[in-house]
């Protein structure tokens, strides 16, 4: 699973001209799903969407809130496009990216896990499989990547692929 975090003074989600989600100042997640992962694994970067300090404290201290500390929002997008390879050619290849009901599945325990660890009325969320607008405007700008440690398998094929 990977996900980009975006500080946000808001942000909102529309898909066809109408707006299903919007967030005040917050987090701003886009995430993907890749084949193998587990439930285990979505647990794991839920937390880290909620406990990661982007903010800055009362004293100044430098990156010591997270969204709950500034009583934020958090409004998850599905985005397999995270999840594209561009090694070869110009036209992306999405095998990375698990599809269907399994990652719709995934995705939705994951804004679920989101929910529990931080405050279900605070988190909002895009229309999986939907063709989407998102508008924000950036505080910052801050945008950070969050990836799940690799897999036994995911570096072997990594490999693979360097080799070939």
């Amino acid at each position: 699973m990977k996900a980009i975090l975006q500080r946000v003074l808001s942000a909102s989600v529309t898909v066809e001209k109408e707006v299903v989600s919007s967030i005040g100042k917050g987090v701003l997640v886009f995430a993907a799903v890749a084949p193998g992962d587990t439930e285990k694994d979505v647990d794991s970067l839920a937390a880290k969407v909620v406990n990661m300090r982007l903010w800055d404290d009362d004293e100044g201290g430098k990156w010591k809130k997270n969204v709950q500390d500034i009583g934020g929002e958090v409004l998850c997008v599905s985005q397999f496009t995270l999840l594209a390879s561009t090694r070869k050619g110009n036209k992306p290849s999405f095998h990375g990216a698990l599809g269907g009901d399994e990652a719709q599945r995934l995705y939705n325990y994951f804004v679920q896990k989101v929910r529990e660890n931080f405050a279900a009325d605070r988190v909002k969320d895009g229309v999986f499989r939907a063709m989407m607008e998102v508008a924000l405007v950036n505080d910052g700008p801050v945008t950070l990547e969050l990836t799940l440690p690799a897999k036994a398998n995911a570096s072997k094929d990594s490999a693979k692929d360097s080799a070939s």
